[in-house]
């Protein structure tokens, strides 16, 4: 386990707006829905010697059905001589924003975090399902329709009503496997699962129904194939417990 603590410039976590298009298409793909037991977020670094066992398991607990993995890669080992190409300081912000919303300032690589409010070793499979086991599964259903480059999200009504929260989209590459050359992983190529490209608000939620609509080609651009969809709990601008999560193919 690598650890450190890090100063992010700026000190508010950038997002892009989504952009909804209108789009003809004959056929509509209704989404077949898993119920989500767990939300693992990784953070990971291809520069850290310790994150490769974690995305080997990242890999194997995205196969497993109620599961939903991301991982977000950090850039604060860049100066060890590799630079992540899919780093971003929006992960890295998003890593630091859990710490202080848990009040530990826990921030190492690789770190998991459980349904957004515990952490583990990202390589401890048996911490990361005991945190998992302890928390409450997510339990807002989220589905989703993929009308040819139209996408819409229908977020369910809550047992909470008033409840703040937002709803994010997470666009990832199911998978990506990069040669590393330089620094402490140098001469292996390791495959990263699920891979986030950028980290985008689709607005609030007081526990009422929602629905949004998102241009999958869009995303497609970005080279994504697939989105996260995550309901998280939101307290004074920190991240709290995710209430609903689903993982949207854009195929």
């Amino acid at each position: 386990m690598r650890s450190g603590f890090l100063a992010l410039m700026g000190g508010s976590i950038l997002v892009s707006s989504i952009l909804a298009s209108s789009i003809l298409c004959a056929v509509a793909l209704p989404a077949k829905a898993e119920p989500v037991r767990k939300v693992i977020e990784l953070f990971t670094s291809q520069g850290c010697n310790s994150c490769p066992p974690a995305d080997r398991l990242a890999a194997q607990m995205a196969r497993e059905p109620g599961t939903v993995v991301i991982s977000l890669p950090v850039d604060y080992w860049d100066y060890l001589g590799w630079k992540d190409s899919f780093a971003s300081p929006v992960f890295t912000a998003r890593q630091r924003a859990y710490s202080k919303a848990r009040g530990d300032m826990q921030i190492y690589t690789p770190q998991a975090v459980i349904d957004g409010i515990a952490h583990a070793v990202g390589s401890e499979r048996d911490a990361i399902e005991a945190a998992a086991a302890a928390s409450r599964a997510p339990e807002v259903a989220i589905t989703d329709t993929l009308n040819g480059d139209q996408l819409r999200i229908d977020v369910a009504a809550g047992p909470d009503a008033g409840k703040q929260a937002k709803v994010w989209l997470v666009p990832i590459l199911s998978a990506a496997s990069v040669a590393i050359s330089r620094g402490e992983n140098a001469g292996a190529t390791v495959t990263y699962t699920n891979v986030a490209r950028e980290l985008r608000k689709l607005g609030d939620w007081d526990g009422g129904a929602r629905k949004f609509d998102v241009s999958a080609a869009e995303l497609r651009k970005l080279g994504a194939d697939s989105a996260a969809v995550l309901l998280q709990a939101d307290s004074g601008g920190l991240p709290g417990r995710i209430l609903g999560a689903a993982i949207v193919k854009l195929k």
